[in-house]
């Protein structure tokens, strides 16, 4: 997970609500704070991820995001709190000092939109719930499929005799925290993605078949030029 930190001072007034298409979102000042911040995140091309405060150094404010391809550099947290801290100063979602942290997601990320369930399917993922499901608030399972409501749950170990076939279907409207559990599997797909990712980054940059054949033309071209350019290359006539 890379990380930039900040501070931020009390500011300006309140900012109106924003569109967001995570299923999961915060509530109180985090919600708040969301409003302000996904709105210049999106101008900037990325999205919202999390909003948290915390007690951590007295008080910190950790705004999480990333690129829709779900990457964030280090310098996309530097340029993400340049943008939002004197928009953070001037709306004044908080009332008090704190310290700004921008963040990625990391490997064992949140899920809070529909494309991060659907991405992690086969992975497992601890889920806690707003309401009792099953009698229970808290799942931990293999993720096996979802769809625009649920996401359908395995359970990564056999809790009881007979709940081999045992699946959950968990409501998104339900879910108050969803988060990946590291495991190699999970450590493997991601390095394997970014291998593709790098791998994808070189061939975009690489000249496509038409511009190495213009450049070799070119140098040609300049072969000869030169070629004619030296002393006693000029046809003398009669």
């Amino acid at each position: 997970m890379t990380t930039v930190s900040g501070t931020a001072q009390p500011g300006g007034a309140a900012a109106a609500a924003a569109s967001d298409d995570r299923l999961i979102r915060e509530s109180g000042l985090e919600a708040r704070v969301a409003s302000v911040v996904s709105p210049v995140l999106g101008a900037l091309g990325y999205r919202l991820v999390r909003v948290r405060m915390t007690a951590q150094d007295g008080a910190t404010l950790q705004i999480m995001a990333e690129r829709p391809d779900g990457t964030m550099t280090v310098e996309d947290c530097e340029a993400v709190s340049l943008a939002l801290s004197p928009v953070l100063d001037v709306e004044d979602p908080v009332a008090s000092a704190y310290q700004l942290e921008i963040s990625s997601p990391g490997i064992d990320r949140p899920l809070v939109r529909a494309s991060d369930f659907n991405a992690a399917v086969g992975h497992i993922v601890k889920i806690e719930t707003s309401v009792l499901l099953e009698g229970r608030k808290r799942f931990r399972g293999y993720i096996v499929e979802c769809d625009e409501e649920t996401v359908t749950i395995e359970p990564e170990t056999v809790e009881a005799e007979g709940d081999e076939d045992v699946v959950y279907g968990i409501p998104f409207e339900a879910i108050a925290e969803a988060r990946l559990i590291l495991t190699d599997e999970l450590v493997r797909d991601a390095l394997k993605q970014d291998k593709e990712e790098r791998r994808q980054r070189k061939r975009e940059r690489r000249p496509s078949a038409t511009e190495r054949a213009a450049a070799r033309s070119g140098k040609n071209i300049d072969l000869e030029t030169a070629r004619d350019d030296e002393p006693g290359n000029d046809a003398e006539g009669e």
